[in-house]
Formats: C-alpha cells, sequence, structure tokens
C-alpha cells in the first residue's frame, strides 16, 4: 500500500500516481548485515574493553561488601565457643554474635585512602614535588541499620565507655580502647556456586569510635528505618592480600581471611600453587577441585580423598 495515491481515468485507461511505502524492512531475514559475526577484529577497542573485563572476572560492585569490627579484647571464659565473661563491665553488648550483627547492619561505609605528603625541592629550574611522609584521613564515616533495641549504637555506646569514665570523667590509656575493623569486597566464585567470597580487604588498625551521630525522629518518617551514624577514628590501615597479613588471600571465604595450608587444601602442588599468580593461582585451584569432584575416587569421597594430593 502506497502512503499516497491518486489516478484519473482517460478513457478505457487508469492512470495512477503514488508514492510507495518504504520496503527496507521486507525481507529482514535476508539482510546480510545480519551475518556479520560481532567481534571478528579482536582488536578493536571495545573488544580490548570487553577483553579487559573479562580477565578481571567482572566489575566490583559496591553493594557487595562487608564489614567486620573488632573492639578492645574483652576477657573471655571459654575461647573455643566464643563465651564472653558477663559480668559488669563485661556484657552481651560485646558477644560474638552482637559483633556479627553491627557488622551486617553496616550499610554504608567508604574505603579508607592514603596520601603521599610532598614539598616542593626547588634547586634549579622547575620544582620537584618530593615526598617526605605518608598519611591517613584518619577518619570512616559509617552508618549502621538500627534494629528495635538499638542494640548497635549501644555496642558503639559501650566501646566509648573503654575510652572514657563517664562518672570521674578520667580517660583510659590508648591501648585500653582501639581495635580493628576489616572491609571486605565481596565477588561471586564460579568454583564456588557463586557464593560471595573476598576479593580484596583492607584492615583499619588502632579504631575507636569519636562521635555516634544523632538520630532525627518524624511522625512523616512512618515507613523509614532508623540509621546511625558513626565516625570512626583510626592509625594506620594495611591491604590485607598484597600486603600479606597473616597469609591472606582472595577467594576465601568472607568474615576471616584464613592462610591456605598447601598441606590440607593441596598437597603436593599447594606450594608451587602459592607462588603463581593470583589469576593463574585461582585457575590453578579450580581444575584441581574439579578433578577432585570428578574423578572416580573423588565421586565416591566428595573430593575427601583424592591422591596425591591428600
Amino acid at each position: 500500500m502506497a502512503i499516497l495515491r491518486g489516478g484519473k481515468r482517460i478513457g478505457n485507461y487508469d492512470i495512477r500516481i503514488g508514492l510507495p511505502r518504504d520496503r527496507s524492512l521486507d525481507n529482514v531475514n535476508a539482510d546480510e548485515r545480519l551475518g556479520r559475526k560481532p567481534g571478528g577484529n579482536p582488536e578493536t577497542t571495545i573488544n580490548r574493553f570487553i577483553a579487559e573485563i573479562n580477565q578481571g572476572e567482572g566489575l566490583a560492585r559496591p553493594t557487595r561488601y562487608l564489614v567486620v569490627i573488632q573492639p578492645p579484647q574483652r576477657v573471655i571464659t571459654n575461647p573455643y565457643e566464643g563465651d564472653f565473661d558477663m559480668t559488669p563491665p563485661n556484657n552481651d553488648l560485646e558477644s560474638m554474635t552482637l559483633k556479627r550483627n553491627v557488622g551486617m547492619m553496616c550499610n554504608k561505609v567508604t574505603l579508607p585512602s592514603r596520601d603521599v605528603n610532598t614539598k616542593t625541592a626547588m634547586t634549579y629550574g622547575p620544582g620537584r614535588e618530593m615526598p617526605y611522609a605518608y598519611s591517613f584521613s584518619g577518619q570512616i564515616e559509617c552508618t549502621f541499620y538500627g534494629d528495635k533495641f538499638l542494640r548497635q549504637r549501644a555496642f558503639f555506646e559501650n566501646w566509648q565507655k573503654k575510652i572514657m569514665n563517664i562518672n570521674t570523667h578520667n580517660m583510659n590509656y590508648y591501648d585500653e580502647y582501639v581495635g580493628t575493623m576489616d572491609i571486605y569486597q565481596l565477588g561471586s566464585f564460579s568454583a564456588e556456586q557463586d557464593r560471595d567470597r573476598t576479593t580484596y580487604a583492607v584492615r583499619l588498625y588502632e579504631v575507636y569510635p569519636q562521635t555516634i551521630g544523632s538520630i532525627d525522629y518524624s511522625y512523616g518518617a512512618s515507613d523509614q528505618s532508623v540509621n546511625i551514624p558513626i565516625t570512626l577514628n583510626f592509625r594506620t590501615w594495611k591491604n590485607l592480600t598484597i600486603d600479606q597479613i597473616n597469609g591472606a588471600t582472595v577467594g576465601e571465604a568472607f568474615g576471616e581471611v584464613p592462610t591456605i595450608k598447601a598441606s590440607k587444601d593441596f598437597g603436593l602442588f599447594g606450594g608451587i600453587l602459592n607462588r603463581l599468580p593470583p589469576e593463574i593461582r585461582r585457575a590453578g585451584r579450580d581444575v584441581l577441585q574439579t578433578a577432585k569432584r570428578n574423578l572416580p575416587i573423588g565421586r565416591v569421597t566428595g573430593g575427601k580423598v583424592f591422591p596425591p594430593f591428600l
């Protein structure tokens, strides 16, 4: 059907003139452009970009993280079960359960920065910015969801009571109230059924709560939850992986970053794998885990017995 059409009869003949419709969508399946293979040239900019993303196993997500806070140590009556002495001033505000709860309730946190301090050195010609020290921002702004009892706020209030005596107003010794704080970037691993594992982690040292922020109440906020703002001070931080804190490695379950023990996990080849770059090391672990599960003896024992690895 034409878009515009007109005509006139002259004698026994109809003379018609029309503007035909667009026929570019006719027989679309035969369009040769659809036969082009994507990524025909691997050296294009977009293909190189995709390859770099794939090499890094995707992009990090700001919503996949975990915080683990360790306040100053208290008296533990049963270190194997994590029982704390509940007599004053040691109470359940420092229990293992509440510490995990506070870490999981952290809905906003910032990875710390590190600055190299410089000073202009000029002898002849343009000056140079010469490093002479390094420093940290010294503060971390966090926000925590508050439950009905605001236990998360009480956790930090109890921590602040270790800094000063609210009755005598005396300040305590520095080492008595500083703790640590771990911030984990999480990612999924196919070998772990896409469960979250540690991909990057930092540990803050000499941490203590400086400011417990105020909470605004309003009758108009009926559909909102209480957020507890906390400002934490710290002195320094280290990368748990590249700085080899306790032999930490990526790909481990979050909460703790344990050392991979070659004799337990990979036996004969564990020492070799641990000396390889992280990307090759992860691939090697995946191959070994797959072999342990799929070979006959591995299928029978669920991968628990697999000579000569164990």
